[in-house]
């Protein structure tokens, strides 16, 4: 039995590549499709090499993390990406994906492209809203260049994947950070104010000691899959002010004394971090009850 690491899957082939760096395509092997089994890239596998034939998957090995959307697995890191604007920001879908991360256990950093676009102090709007809530941020411009280094330097050596809205220029930042990588870019539609989806699957490239994953766009994320009572534990500031909460577990919501909302009162947490918070709350809430109605 031979094992590796999925790089790509497409089309039902799974790309694998083994610790000799040979890249052998597999199919699903019938005895797994009898199973309930998911296989994202980054899953770790063992197959049976067929040089004949069809190689073959037996099994998935154990995950040390999984990244719901994108789906991805074995992730050291997860680049959260967004443009300053074209398309504007949006600070709800952010905190979403960061939830999505922080569930995962997975490490997230932001990266806002697209910085020549816009002042200095309209940047820092933005990333001074991340830098409080304790994340790393960074400020890059693939076209002008700028900021690329040291998101080089950090992304040494570790897996990592780039997820954000379509049209952020996820692909172009990949390219800029390694060129040669020339992955398909994409422009905003005028008409909708949002990127067309040029990236169509995910797949794992070799990157200075590690991998860079460009990963498909999207428009919307939701929160379907998160627990409305777990939901707290996903925004990471809000642990250091939950003990001056007088009930517990308090949802930090209606609650006549909460550690988090003074916090946001006095902006030791960002207005729109806590906006986000009770907006995916409510959704949560929402999509509950309509799944509980069918």
């Amino acid at each position: 039995m031979t094992s590796g690491r999925i790089i790509k899957n497409f089309n039902g082939y799974y790309y694998v590549e083994t610790a000799e760096k040979e890249l052998v395509t597999c199919k699903i092997k019938g005895k797994m499709k009898k199973e309930r089994f998911s296989v994202v890239t980054g899953d770790m596998v063992e197959f049976e090499k067929n040089p004949d034939g069809e190689s073959m998957l037996t099994a998935v090995l154990p995950r040390r993390n999984f990244l719901e959307r994108p789906a991805m697995a074995n992730l050291d890191c997860v680049v959260i990406a967004f443009a300053c604007c074209d398309p504007d920001f949006s600070f709800l879908l952010a905190d979403k994906m960061l939830a999505f991360a922080e569930r995962a256990g997975i490490e997230a950093v932001l990266c806002l492209n697209k910085t020549d676009l816009v002042s200095e102090e309209d940047v820092e709007k933005i990333a001074g809203v991340y830098k409080l809530a304790g994340y790393r941020v960074f400020a890059v411009s693939t076209f002008k260049g700028t900021g690329l280094d040291r998101l080089k330097e950090y992304l040494n050596g570790k897996i990592s994947a780039f997820a954000g809205p379509s049209g952020v220029g996820k692909s172009s930042m990949l390219n800029a950070l390694q060129p040669g990588i020339s992955l398909q870019t994409g422009h905003i539609s005028e008409k909708i104010g949002r990127g067309r989806h040029t990236t169509r699957f995910a797949q794992l490239l070799p990157f200075n000691g590690g991998y860079l994953a460009d990963t498909p766009g999207f428009g919307n994320l939701l929160a379907e899959n998160i627990d409305e009572r777990e939901l707290y534990k996903y925004f990471r500031e809000f642990k250091q002010f939950e003990h001056n909460c007088k009930f517990a577990p308090c949802t930090h919501t209606h609650e006549p004394v909460c550690g988090v909302k003074q916090a946001v009162q006095e902006g030791k947490i960002a207005a729109s971090r806590y906006q986000s918070y009770l907006a995916i709350l409510d959704e949560i809430k929402l999509l509950k009850e309509k799944s509980g109605k069918r």
